[in-house]
């Protein structure tokens, strides 16, 4: 077997990768769309969980965090497969430019009923939209990402977009955690403050979308893109998922990391909802709620620096030993860390953990994108993005029920750390043995990237 590459040789290659992406007009200004929608993100959904989880006229349980969660993802999650079939039926410029426009409509009202501490049946409604929405607008730029990118840039693209996206918005959080605890203040009224910021972000992406993009530059293809009533389309969508469904599970390498992705975001659940309660109640055992949002104003900063690394890591690691070794690599190092870093129940040690479980998180999520969108095509990519989005959400949702149900009202709870250590332990044992095998039987990385440590040319499809 050849020797692997150097580790100057793979600098010089991401140095290159990097400069080449970023030469791309394109992508340079779908960056920007995504990067100021982002900050907008964090401005808004901070604003939301203020208001729910930080009111100070009352203390929200683990259950109905879990219960809010649930109604704000799951309906979206169950339509997202439907959205998969739009994408790749419709403009994704305009669909990247009608939703932000309709977000930043929607989060008017939301504006004047967190003011008043309404929480009622159209809070959540508009909630749940405005977040659904988000989900189509994330889904369609990643859809685009290979009209404006080559084939070959793609781990280096996603890793940039992803990363970035993520950074802004934790600043978006971290920014909104300022603003409350200095020139607002922790009340119903500083929250609608706080979320009357968001519509800007939102329509000035829409903005630098329409102006940068012709109607078809994003995709979908001409020659792909399905015509024919809207009507005719709905009834389409059930044998379109089956055919999207169908398309990832001959994508062995692509369906082997969704699946661990998916594991993954089941136990990251537990251990978000655990944090939060960590740093709402334990760590604060006063009701001084302006302590606990400086804490998580912390956790917040440590994701943004994990993003940050995994970035930087991925593109590089993964030319020189593959995507699935490096998925590997993370599940087996949060199963350790989770235990080592969580059991002390320290706010510093908590924090190293964070920072090396969201490294883990976008070191994971950049090489599923890649391995979606290079072992795809262009005409299920919508779809195809739409499961993985589904599964992600549902995921997230069932791990904070199990929270829920184990968890103490303080989220101090040593056992729940170790089995969830224990279960990513099991999953890295799994994908290292299924993903693996795949890999070395047909000579390909996961990502759709040829295993040059192994001088092993990228197989005929």
């Amino acid at each position: 077997m050849p020797a692997a590459a150097s580790p100057a040789l793979d600098t010089t290659t991401t140095a290159r990768d990097l400069r080449a992406v970023l030469a791309a007009r394109g992508f340079r200004r779908l960056i920007g769309v995504r990067l100021i929608s982002q900050v907008a993100d964090g401005w808004f959904q901070a604003a939301l969980a203020g208001s729910v989880l930080f009111n100070p006229e009352k203390r929200t349980s683990p259950m109905q965090i879990a219960i809010g969660f649930a109604v704000l993802l799951l309906p979206y999650s169950l339509i997202g497969p439907y959205v998969g079939v739009f994408l790749d039926r419709w403009s994704r410029r305009s669909i990247i430019v009608v939703a932000n426009l309709l977000r930043a409509l929607l989060v008017l009202p939301t504006i004047a009923l967190i003011w008043f501490g309404l929480e009622n049946a159209l809070f959540v409604a508009l909630a749940f939209l405005i977040i659904g929405l988000n989900r189509f607008f994330l889904a369609g730029l990643s859809a685009a990402i290979p009209h404006v990118v080559a084939d070959r840039r793609l781990v280096t693209a996603n890793a940039l977009s992803g990363t970035l996206g993520s950074i802004c918005f934790s600043l978006g959080l971290g920014s909104a955690v300022i603003l409350v605890k200095t020139a607002l203040s922790v009340t119903l009224h500083g929250y609608a403050l706080l979320a009357a910021l968001a519509p800007i972000g939102y329509v000035a992406s829409a903005l630098l979308a329409r102006w940068s993009f012709r109607p078809a530059e994003l995709g979908p293809d001409v020659r792909e893109r399905r015509s024919g009533t809207i009507g005719a389309a709905m009834v389409e969508v059930a044998r379109g998922m089956v055919a999207g469904v169908r398309h990832l599970s001959d994508r062995r390498g692509a369906a082997y990391a969704v699946l661990a992705q998916s594991a993954f975001r089941t136990l990251y659940g537990v251990l978000a909802l655990a944090v939060l309660l960590l740093y709402r109640q334990y760590f604060h055992h006063d009701k001084d709620l302006s302590g606990s949002i400086g804490g998580l104003g912390m956790v917040f900063v440590a994701g943004g620096a994990g993003v940050l690394i995994a970035a930087f890591l991925t593109p590089p690691v993964t030319r020189r030993i593959g995507g699935w070794r490096w998925i590997t690599w993370m599940l087996a190092g949060t199963a350790v860390v989770v235990v080592v870093f969580g059991l002390p129940f320290n706010p510093t040690l908590l924090v190293v953990a964070v920072l090396f479980v969201n490294i883990a998180t976008q070191s994971i999520k950049i090489v599923v994108d890649t391995a979606l969108q290079h072992e795809c095509a262009d005409a299920y990519r919508g779809r195809v993005f739409s499961i993985n989005d589904t599964a992600f959400n549902v995921c997230f949702v069932v791990g904070l029920f199990i929270a829920a149900l184990s968890l103490p009202a303080d989220g101090h709870s040593p056992a729940t750390l170790v089995l969830v250590g224990l279960g990513y332990a099991l999953v890295t044992v799994w994908y290292a043995a299924a993903g693996g095998r795949w890999a070395r039987r047909v000579g390909d990385d996961i990502a759709g990237l040829p295993l040059r440590r192994a001088g092993i040319e990228r197989a005929s499809s």
